[in-house]
């Protein structure tokens, strides 16, 4: 039990990164100790470990969702060689981001309208994305949201 304080007690220092690890296996060592069943806490570990990677998932992918929707809604209230600042502030205040977006082109379509724009993060990097009108709304269009060099918005 001592153990799984100590790997609970390192958690902050590995970041989300190993959360799901380190959760699987305090789960694990702890299941394992109560029972007695290697094979119990083995069991108990890998499927902490899904869970608890599932909903880190889930909440990076919420919170790259709210990023490329304040994007989005940036190009779509541009006009043709405009500039304007975009903004996301989640809910939890870390990783809230700023920048510019520069619109490039207009697409109009036969099935959609859709706008090609530049857009920095508070990093000074630039990137091209796509967005595209859906109903009122301005959505992100691009097909790469999740590359690594994105930082923050991946």
């Amino acid at each position: 039990m001592r153990h799984g304080l100590a790997l609970l007690l390192l958690l902050p220092l590995g970041g989300c990164g190993v959360a799901a690890d380190l959760t699987g296996a305090v789960a694990g060592i702890a299941a394992g100790t109560a029972t007695g069943n290697p094979a119990a806490g083995f069991a108990i570990a890998v499927g902490t470990r899904a869970g608890v990677q599932a909903g880190l998932n889930w909440a990076v992918r919420v919170r790259a969702r709210g990023e490329q929707d304040a994007v989005a809604e940036a190009i779509g209230s541009l006009a043709p060689g405009e500039v304007r600042p975009w903004r996301i502030e989640h809910d939890i205040p870390i990783g809230n981001e700023t920048g510019e977006v520069r619109l490039v082109r207009e697409m109009v379509t036969p099935l959609a309208t859709c706008r090609e724009a530049l857009f920095s993060v508070s990093d000074g990097a630039w990137f091209i994305t796509s967005a595209c009108q859906q109903g009122d709304r301005w959505k992100w269009a691009a097909a790469e949201p999740a590359v690594p060099r994105w930082g923050a918005l991946h």
